[in-house]
This record gives C-alpha cells, sequence and structure tokens, in this order.
C-alpha cells in the first residue's frame, strides 16, 4: 500500500507534467468528501474546497463519476479561492476516491497522464474478489455507519449506478443507514408490509428488478430517484432464512445478467459480515445500556435540583439509546399543573402546563409502561414531531404516579423489552431521587415566596384605602419577586373592578395600552378567573385559546389568581411576563398566599371604610355646629365692637364741639397778632408754635368728628380697581420719598361691586399711610386685587401687604379700637383703622390682618360682590 507521502509525489510528479495548478486525492465516507492527499492548496483553499464538494450538485457529479468509472470536468465556482476555471474529475477504480484537478484546461495529453496516475493508485485497493469481512484490528467493527458505508461502497464499485442504499432490519421495518448518492435517503424507515416490493423481497428472498414503466415502479420504496433512472433493483442481505437487510441500486440503463451475477455474488458473501457488526454494535449498544444504571447513581444522584437531575438524566438516556427525542413530566404537588422538561438545542426548557385535557392525564391515571413500536398501533402519544416508535415509564412515589419519562426514537421498533425493564429499574429510582428533591426545592421556594409575601404585607397591614392596598401591592409585588407586570384589580362599592393597581418595568406600557379601557378580558384569563374563582396558570399564550391580549401589550406568559372571602371574590391578582414558561407552580401557589392575605386586609378595610364613613359624618356635624358657633361668636364681636364705636363716636362729638370752638379762636387770634407782630419780635416763635399746634388740635378734633359721623353715604358700582390707581396716583410720591419700592397685582376682568368710593379711598390711604410708618428704613409695599369664594359666596379682595416691622400678637386683637396706637410718641392717634374698620363693615365686608414681628403685615379687606 502507498504511503501519504508517495501519493503526494504522484500528484506532484503529474501536475508538473500536465501543468494543472493543484490536486488532490479526495475519499467519499460517511456521505461527505475528505482529502486524503493534496497539493499546492493552502489550509483556506482547501477548506473552500470542501465546502465546494459538499453541495449536492458537485457531490452528484462526483458520484456519477465513481460509479461510472470515466472521467469529467465542471467549472469552477465563480469568485473562489481556487484560482482555476474548471475542475477535472479522475475516479480510482475500485474504491470510493476520486482525483480531482484544478487547472483552466487540460488537454487530451494531460488527462490520460490522469487517467494513468488515477489507475496506479488504484493498486492501493483490496485484491478483486476476496471475501468482504470487518477489519476488527483497525476498529471498523466499532463504528456501524463506516462499515456499512464500507459494505454499500463495495457494491457501488462493482456495478456503475446514479445512486444506492443500505437499510438494516429492525422488527418489521428497513431502517436506511448508508447512502450513495442520495443524501435525502439516509434515516428513512420503510414499513416492510407497507410496501409490495419490500414484502416480495421479504418473502421470496431473492433480489427483484424493477424497470420504468412495470406496473411496481411507481411502488418503489424511498422513490426520491433522479428523473434518469430507469433501472432499480433491490438484494436481500439473508443469513439462513432471515432478511437482516436490503441493498437498492438504480440507474438509467438497465442491469445486465452478468451484473445481477456480481451482485448477487456480493449480496451472499456480505451478509455475515455485517450481521457481525450489526451484533456488534447491539452489543456494544446493551451495555453502555447496562452501564446506564452505574452512570445514573454516579451522575443524576449527585443532582443539587430537578433542572440538573433532567439535564443529566437526558445526557444518559441520550448517549444509550442513541435518540434526542426525551421528555421528562412532573406532576404538582396539588395535581394542577404539569412540568414538562426538554432539551432543545443543547439547552433544557421547562414549562409549566395545565394537565387537564394533556396527553399525559391519561398515562398517569393509567400508571402502567407503554412501549410502542410504531406509530399505527393503538396508546401512541407521539410527543416529538418524527416520532415513529416510543417508550412511556411512569414515575411512582409510594405507589403513586408523580410524573413520567417519555423516550421516543425515529425508528420504528426502536426499544426491547429489555429496555423496558432496565426504564422501570432506573424510573423507580428516579421517582424517589426526584420527589425528595421536589419537596426540598418546594419547601425553600415557598419559605423565599412567605418572606416576600410577609415584606408585602408589612407595608399594607394598617392600609383602609382600597385604591392605596391596591398600587402599594402591585408595585411591591413586582419589586419582590422580579415581575415584569403585576396588577391587582379590587371591586370598589358598586361590585366594579374600578380599583387598581399596576407595578412593574412594564407597568407605564400597559397603562397607556389600556387608555382609560378595561383590564379585565371577558372571555379571557381574567375574566374565566374573576366569574370562577379558580387560578389559571398559562406560560405559552400562544398555545392558550384563553387569552386575550391587550392592543398594545401582549404577555407570553401569565399567571391569574382570585382574592377571595369565603365564596366572595373580592379582586384578583394577575402577573405577566412577555417571556415564555416565565412562571411556575411556586409563584402560582405564592400568589395564592397572598391574595389570601390580602383578603383578609381588605375585608377589614372594608369595614374600617364603612366606621371611618360614620366617624366622618359626626365630625362633618360637628364641624358645621362649630362654624355656626363661630358665626354667631362673630356677628357678637362685630355687634360688640360696632356698640364700642357707636359709644366713642357719641363722646368723641361731643368732645369735638366743646374744643372746636375755642380751638377756632385761639387760631384766629393767632393769625392776626402774627400778621401785625414785626418779624424781629422776640415772641414771634413762641406765637408760630401756638398756631401749629392749635392747628394739630383742630385736625385731631376734624378726625374726632369723622369717626363720629362717617357722613353721607354714597354708594355706586364701581372698579375696585380704579379707586387704587386713584389712591396711589396721590401716594406715589410720598411712597418714593420714604426710599419704598411699590408692587401692584391687579386681578384683570374683576367684578364692580356697590362702594362709596371716597370711603374706600379713604380705607385704602389710611393703609397705606400705616404702612409707610411701618417702614421706617423703607422696603417693598404690595397693592393688589383679586376674586374669591368663601362661603359659597363670591368676594373682592382688597390687599396690602409691607415689609415693616409687623406687629405683635398681643396687639393684633386691639388694632381696630379706637385710640388704641402703636406708634407711641410718633403722633398716632388710634382713629384710622377704626374708621377703616367702621366703613369696612358699614359695606358689609371683613378686614383681616396677617402679621409677624419683623417680617412685615398684610391686611386684606373682603368686599362682597
Amino acid at each position: 500500500m502507498q504511503t501519504e507521502n508517495g501519493i503526494e509525489t504522484q500528484l506532484k510528479d503529474a501536475a508538473q507534467l500536465s501543468e494543472a495548478v493543484w490536486a488532490v486525492l479526495a475519499e467519499r465516507v460517511g456521505g461527505a468528501w475528505l482529502l486524503r492527499s493534496v497539493y499546492k492548496l493552502n489550509k483556506a483553499a482547501q477548506n473552500e474546497l470542501m465546502g465546494v464538494l459538499a453541495a449536492p450538485t458537485i457531490d452528484a457529479w462526483l458520484c456519477g463519476a465513481l460509479s461510472g468509472g470515466y472521467s469529467r470536468f465542471t467549472s469552477t465556482p465563480e469568485g473562489s479561492k481556487l484560482n482555476t476555471a474548471r475542475m477535472y474529475a479522475f475516479p480510482v477504480n475500485g474504491t470510493s476516491q476520486s482525483v480531482i484537478v484544478g487547472a483552466d484546461e487540460q488537454s487530451a495529453t494531460a488527462q490520460r497522464i490522469w487517467k494513468l496516475t488515477a489507475s496506479l493508485l488504484s493498486g492501493r485497493s483490496a485484491v478483486p474478489n476476496q471475501p468482504f469481512l470487518p477489519d476488527l484490528q483497525s476498529g471498523l467493527a466499532f463504528d456501524l455507519p463506516l462499515a456499512l458505508e464500507k459494505t454499500l461502497g463495495a457494491f457501488v464499485q462493482s456495478v456503475p449506478c446514479q445512486g444506492a442504499w443500505l437499510a438494516i432490519r429492525r422488527g418489521e421495518s428497513f431502517d436506511i443507514q448508508a447512502e450513495w448518492n442520495a443524501p435525502k435517503a439516509k434515516g428513512g424507515s420503510l414499513l416492510i408490509d407497507e410496501n409490495p416490493v419490500l414484502r416480495r423481497v421479504n418473502r421470496s428472498l431473492a433480489d427483484v428488478l424493477i424497470l420504468r414503466g412495470q406496473p411496481n415502479w411507481d411502488n418503489l420504496p424511498y422513490g426520491a430517484l433522479k428523473s434518469g433512472a430507469n433501472a432499480w433493483v433491490c438484494l436481500p442481505l439473508v443469513i439462513g432464512h432471515r432478511v437482516i437487510g436490503v441493498v437498492a441500486l438504480w440507474r438509467q440503463k438497465e442491469f445486465s445478467q452478468a451484473e445481477r451475477g456480481q451482485l448477487r455474488d456480493l449480496a451472499v458473501r456480505v451478509p455475515p459480515s455485517v450481521e457481525v457488526v450489526v451484533t456488534f454494535s447491539e452489543m456494544a449498544s446493551h451495555l453502555r445500556r447496562l452501564g446506564l444504571l452505574n452512570d445514573f447513581v454516579l451522575t443524576v444522584s449527585s443532582a443539587q435540583n430537578l433542572d440538573q437531575i433532567a439535564r443529566r438524566m437526558f445526557g444518559l438516556l441520550t448517549r444509550a439509546f442513541n435518540t434526542e427525542l426525551i421528555a421528562l413530566f412532573l406532576r404538582s404537588s396539588d395535581g394542577r399543573i404539569l412540568r414538562d422538561y426538554r432539551m432543545f438545542e443543547g439547552k433544557l426548557n421547562v414549562i409549566s402546563v395545565s394537565l387537564s385535557g394533556h396527553s399525559m392525564q391519561a398515562v398517569l391515571k393509567e400508571g402502567r409502561v407503554r412501549r410502542i413500536a410504531e406509530t399505527t398501533r393503538e396508546g401512541f402519544i407521539g410527543i416529538h414531531k418524527g416520532a415513529r416508535s416510543e417508550l412511556v415509564v411512569p414515575l411512582k412515589y409510594r405507589g403513586q404516579p408523580i410524573g413520567a419519562l417519555v423516550i421516543e426514537n425515529t425508528y420504528a421498533e426502536a426499544f426491547s423489552q429489555y429496555d423496558e425493564h432496565l426504564m422501570v429499574v432506573i424510573a423507580s429510582h428516579l421517582a424517589g431521587l426526584i420527589e425528595y428533591t421536589r419537596l426540598r426545592e418546594e419547601a425553600e421556594g415557598r419559605a423565599r415566596s412567605l418572606g416576600l409575601i410577609h415584606e408585602v404585607v408589612q407595608e399594607v397591614i394598617g392600609l383602609n384605602d382600597k385604591n392605596e392596598v391596591a398600587a402599594i401591592a402591585a408595585e411591591l409585588v413586582a419589586q419582590y419577586f422580579k415581575y415584569e407586570l403585576a396588577v391587582i384589580l379590587l371591586m370598589d362599592d358598586e361590585q366594579k373592578f374600578a380599583i387598581q393597581g399596576i407595578g412593574g418595568t412594564h407597568a407605564e406600557t400597559l397603562k397607556a395600552a389600556l387608555a382609560g379601557g378595561e383590564f379585565i378580558k371577558v372571555d379571557g384569563v381574567t375574566g374565566q378567573v374573576a366569574r370562577s374563582g379558580e387560578s389559571i396558570l398559562v406560560n405559552d399564550t400562544a398555545q392558550d385559546g384563553l387569552y386575550k391580549a391587550i392592543k398594545g401589550w401582549e404577555a407570553r406568559s401569565e399567571v391569574c389568581v382570585a382574592v377571595k372571602d369565603g365564596e366572595t371574590i373580592l379582586g384578583i391578582i394577575d402577573v405577566e411576563s412577555r417571556e415564555q414558561n416565565a412562571f411556575s407552580h411556586n409563584d402560582l401557589i405564592a400568589m395564592e398566599s397572598l391574595a389570601g392575605i390580602l383578603a383578609s386586609v381588605i375585608s377589614s378595610a372594608n369595614q374600617t371604610q364603612k366606621l371611618q364613613e360614620t366617624v366622618r359624618q359626626l365630625r362633618a356635624t360637628e364641624i358645621e355646629l362649630n362654624a355656626r358657633m363661630e358665626a354667631q361668636q362673630s356677628a357678637e364681636n362685630r355687634l360688640l365692637q360696632a356698640a364700642k364705636l357707636a359709644a366713642v363716636g357719641e363722646m368723641a362729638a361731643g368732645i369735638a364741639h366743646e374744643l372746636n370752638n375755642p380751638l377756632t379762636t385761639v387760631t384766629g387770634f393767632s393769625e392776626i397778632v402774627l400778621d401785625e407782630l414785626a418779624k424781629d419780635s422776640p415772641h414771634r416763635n413762641e406765637l408760630e408754635m401756638v398756631l401749629q399746634e392749635a392747628r394739630r388740635a383742630s385736625g385731631v378734633v376734624r378726625r374726632l368728628l369723622d369717626f363720629s359721623r362717617q357722613g353721607e353715604r354714597m354708594r355706586t358700582s364701581a372698579d375696585i380697581n380704579e379707586v387704587v390707581h386713584d389712591v396711589i396716583a396721590l401716594t406715589k410720591h410720598l411712597i418714593q420719598t420714604n426710599n419704598v419700592t411699590l408692587v401692584l397685582q391687579l386681578a384683570e376682568n374683576l367684578p364692580w361691586i356697590s362702594i362709596d368710593t371716597n370711603q374706600m379711598k379713604q380705607v385704602l390711604l389710611n393703609l397705606i399711610h400705616n404702612a409707610l410708618q411701618a417702614m421706617k428704613n423703607g422696603g417693598e409695599l404690595t397693592v393688589g386685587t383679586h376674586l374669591a369664594k368663601r362661603e359659597s359666596r363670591s368676594w373682592v379682595i382688597l390687599s396690602v401687604q409691607d415689609s415693616g416691622s409687623g406687629i405683635s400678637p398681643e396687639d393684633q386683637g386691639r388694632i381696630f379700637e379706637p385710640f388704641f396706637t402703636t406708634k407711641g410718641d410718633r403722633g398716632g392717634t388710634g382713629l384710622g383703622l377704626s374708621v377703616t374698620y367702621g366703613i369696612i363693615a358699614d359695606h358689609g365686608g371683613i378686614i383681616e390682618i396677617s402679621s409677624k414681628p419683623d417680617h412685615g403685615s398684610t391686611f386684606e379687606v373682603w368686599l362682597p360682590v
């Protein structure tokens, strides 16, 4: 046999003689092309060539060259790194190998060089007519797929063909386990009794030749033949009187008697070797499965949680039974939920579904092992798509089914009675391990949930407002349990779900989606729970017809429980997620526990609200009585103040009349004497002082007369803002000279009121003068007007605010009394605010004061509209 270096040397010499760019020796193994020797192709180019050879069209092109035994060429794909326009194939006779040459063009002489090279390489193959036996030393017997590929290769090399496949018998079907130029055929399973051609081969133990146009041409098993195929031959592999497999070949031209003789001869020599390899493979599989118990003890039993148990169990079963179609179903402790464990793309996927109506419900109720050989047999469940046979083993703990383990295969009759017994033993151990782990996980999960529920309850336990309970509880549930969305809806006094709390990261999204609409869908999950009071867990809303999406928000998982007081439904708790399989049975139990506690809180809140309503009514009555008493007291105080003012007014009138005449005499004679007195008289200053004080006393007397008689009333409808502007025009210079900043805040469009404008001007003048006297060092004076309502009545308010020295609390109760003044020796008479009070009272108004020492004062005059 030539070494790899010797082959590369031959490729090199031939390439140099033919001026080829590169050359390789490729072999088809297991349906794929492998490069056995390479000349002048770097790693990147080799990888690209492997990709080109894997293309179905190129694969068929090369297989055609091998089966026909003649050379051919094809164009190299555009843009490839192979740097040639064409690829040439030169098959190595008697093997599954071909020399592939890259060149822009090869002349007839160059092609003869490569044909010679291929013929020299064919000398490496085994001697013709040597019995086909597996090479146990090379490990071929340990690799069933490779051994069957080699077996089929012997048939293809003996007779040129377009395509072929080899199938091994398994029970009442043939499983196609090797193919030649028919990649879609591999993995197919053919039932013997359902196909007349296979039935004929099985009964006659002889080969069958069928030509296009004959009656059974349309019944060819796995008939995906190329359009050019016109002949199809099937040869049984027989041991004694038992068919252990079949080989099928097809091509364009009919098989000759000599070729059929070669195929029959090979079909006679092959079966013993095939049976040895198949038997060895089955024994190895049996030993692997027997080792499953030991692996179970070492790996699965040491798992820390249910996910680990499932993942490790799936790994063991996949290796032992050569299938990934495995599912584990576990029933929840309350029997309502079924946990479905499966592997998808190497990852464990767990979902929770309702047990009611599930295909596993009957299995758990029946509690016996099912071994189904074919989909047509009674009792076949078919958990996975494409499954042809299955083994269903219930998991029992203390005699009660807690779940089921389902193993399926794409081949019919994939499981034996021994497999059944083995899985029963494993299932008994697995059930105890799962139940112990599940109880521990549920206990831990419930403990965590109860801790979180306790945190929620601590926040809402003392609340009496159901709106507040719903809002806070929803936000805390979402926060503590890490839920995307939590909604709590409670019944109001009209038995409507009008009280709602929404929490979670998607709370704003849901609020925008609702936009004032109803959260509860009558024909959806929430509506069902609100009517029946039964909890619902949905882990795939796309598969659940009860779920109804809200426009703008669509969940993939949902848990909804009722908040009940006995049989009375008080509300619902609904948590949702945009992730599929987001909730477990523990989440359902946690929400039911929280609902029970919330029911107590809400019932207590209802009773408290009724009691608070009674207390509120009593307080309203008390406030109303107090208001009436205060109004009466205020009226009495105003009457008393008016009586005081009337008494003082009468006294002031008398005093004024008694003093007015003497003061008039003093003033008149003082003025006469001053006119006649020389300007340089030493008595002139004293006489001027007498005149000044007499005039001041006359002013006091005049104010006393003003106080005693307010003068004749002249009421008209007027705009208070005009009164303000008139007074400000008179006092603006005085305000500026006192270093005071004036701020006007007059409301527009005030209603006109019935007032004596002169008296109102006097009121505002008095208030401004008092404010200026309170700001000795300057400050800010704010005069404003606005409209307000008090006791269902409209009032126009005139306010004067200063930043002066303020008035002490004890003086504020006396400032409206006649002759009371806070100006001390600054000349105050104590009559200004008394006159002001009298004018306002006469107009049916009110004057109020707000003042703090060193923080200024604010006087508000309330005049009725």
